[in-house]
């Protein structure tokens, strides 16, 4: 694909995926240049004219009210990084750091942040030499920006803190060097600029929705699968019925269902069964996986505006030629619609377990052998596949606590209240992963269910869902460790493969 131009103005979550995993190139486009050109030159002319002005030349936080001459300038930017940079824990994944990137020289080209075109054009240039800061994922608060994630990747702008490149860990000065490209050195407000910003936060959440549509989708495929498994009902998805209650997501997920259990010789074997009704997690999948859906869309808003937004302090008005302190780098607008994500992605790993249990259950699998075992007793099937799932299930319970309703004051004071929007997309990142283990349990589980009742055929999409899931993983004759068989499935759910072997013989799904 041609290469992304970063304006400030319309970056998308598709743009940031390509950007992050595929590695799509990015230029500046002239229009930002002039635009970062314009703010710059504002910057400068406080600087000459010695202006009050919050971190150009004043102390940062509490220490806002100290003064710093203009020959302390690149000092103090460059020790605001030094100082910032104690970040702990196991660094983003390298996706993460690439999409960061991208968001933070987006927002520094939107023309507000009052930094040099050679600071953006440096940031450029790290993702087009695959030079990936190191960047510890825990100490964020998502207030004041991510400053200490944001400040382990200015480091190596200046030379300084570490950077993957070719394979290898280097100090920031030699990962430079090795993609040919120099250090910079910090001019004021740059430093500040770097690190004043939601980028970590707006990242996780533009990838981990790039995952979830997808996830949405998959999750009405399988329940598909499972509801020919055990022999459930296509009637309660039936539009006329959906019609009653027309939430957006609902309506996407029932339709989904009634078109996938369509032309099914399964569905027509038991029409006339004397059951009355499904259990919840298959009658009410639609309801449920909706309901996730709409959580889907509100966060998608959300970081949709946040790509593009300016979350610089002070921020930088060359056209009023004012540069004015404000609020925008507080990430609840952003927190709180994660931390709903990050709930609904938690109920749609639950709902699946659910359904896993009874395809395993022989209690309520309507006739499937216990465990989906051959010589059940001897072989103990897929017993231990539902206490997996079980347990990822508990885990994204805890982690679905909301993060932005927490805030523990800083900087003694000042920073009284914290979005902690960053814990939100740390812990949303893990959700997600652990609900694509859940439905690559439920997908397997599907997919041996529908073995037992050869010769009858489900509908045309689940047919072809389980050839490719058969090319995954052989039928489960005796005992063997699924441990790899559920991590390719999960993998082929993340990257969307297995979804488009579906749509490309159902059509695309809603």
């Amino acid at each position: 694909m041609a290469a992304i131009q970063l304006t400030g103005h319309d970056l998308t979550v598709d743009d940031v995926e390509e950007v992050a995993l595929h590695g799509a190139g990015v230029g500046l486009a002239p229009d930002a240049l002039t635009q970062i050109d314009a703010s710059r030159a504002l910057i400068e002319r406080v600087v000459r004219e010695e202006r009050p002005t919050y971190g150009v030349n004043t102390g940062f936080g509490k220490l806002v009210d100290v003064h710093i001459d203009a020959g302390q300038a690149a000092e103090l930017q460059l020790n605001l990084l030094r100082s910032h940079a104690c970040g702990v824990g196991d660094p983003f994944p390298d996706e993460v750091v690439r999409a960061a990137i991208l968001l933070r020289a987006n927002a520094l080209a939107k023309g507000t942040s009052g930094v040099r075109r050679e600071l953006v054009q440096l940031l450029v240039d790290l993702l087009g030499a695959g030079v990936l800061p190191v960047v510890p994922s825990r100490g964020s608060l998502g207030a004041s920006g991510d400053l200490a994630p944001l400040a382990h990747l200015g480091l190596v702008l200046v030379g300084e803190g570490e950077a993957r490149a070719g394979g290898e860990v280097l100090g920031g000065a030699d990962a430079l060097a090795r993609a040919g490209l120099a250090p910079i050195e910090l001019a004021a407000k740059e430093g500040l600029s770097l690190i004043n910003g939601t980028q970590f936060m707006a990242a996780i959440g533009a990838l981990v929705l790039c995952r979830a549509r997808r996830l949405v989708k998959l999750a009405d495929v399988a329940a598909a699968q499972t509801i020919e498994a055990v022999r459930g009902s296509r009637t309660p998805f039936s539009p006329e019925l959906q019609a009653l209650r027309p939430h957006a997501g609902q309506a996407a997920s029932a339709a989904n269902l009634y078109a996938l259990l369509d032309d099914s010789q399964i569905v027509a074997s038991h029409r006339w069964c004397g059951r009355v009704q499904d259990a919840y997690s298959l009658r009410c999948s639609p309801q449920v996986h909706g309901a996730v859906r709409d959580a889907l869309a509100y966060a998608e808003r959300a970081v949709a505006v946040e790509l593009n937004a300016a979350t610089d302090n002070p921020l930088v008005l060359a056209d009023r030629e004012e540069v004015v302190s404000n609020g925008n780098f507080h990430g609840e607008p952003v927190a709180i619609p994660l931390d709903a994500l990050k709930i609904g992605l938690a109920e749609l790993g639950s709902i699946s377990e659910r359904r896993v249990e009874r395809m395993l259950n022989p209690t309520m699998s309507n006739g499937l052998p216990p465990f989906l075992a051959h010589e059940s007793g001897l072989n103990s099937g897929f017993m231990i596949t539902q206490y997996v799932a079980a347990s990822l299930v508990a885990e994204n319970r805890v982690l679905a606590h909301p993060a932005s309703v927490d805030s523990i004051p800083t900087s003694a004071g000042q920073e009284d209240h914290v979005s902690m929007g960053a814990t939100s997309a740390v812990h949303l990142w893990q959700v997600c992963a652990n609900a694509e283990r859940i439905l690559a349990v439920e997908l397997l589980c599907g997919a041996q269910g529908l073995d037992f009742l050869e010769p009858l055929q489900p509908g045309p999409a689940v047919s072809v869902l389980h050839g490719a899931l058969r090319d995954r993983s052989p039928r489960l004759e005796r005992d063997r460790s699924l441990a790899a068989e559920i991590d390719a499935v999960s993998a082929a759910v993340r990257d969307g493969s297995l979804l488009a072997e579906v749509e490309a013989a159902a059509g695309e799904l809603r």
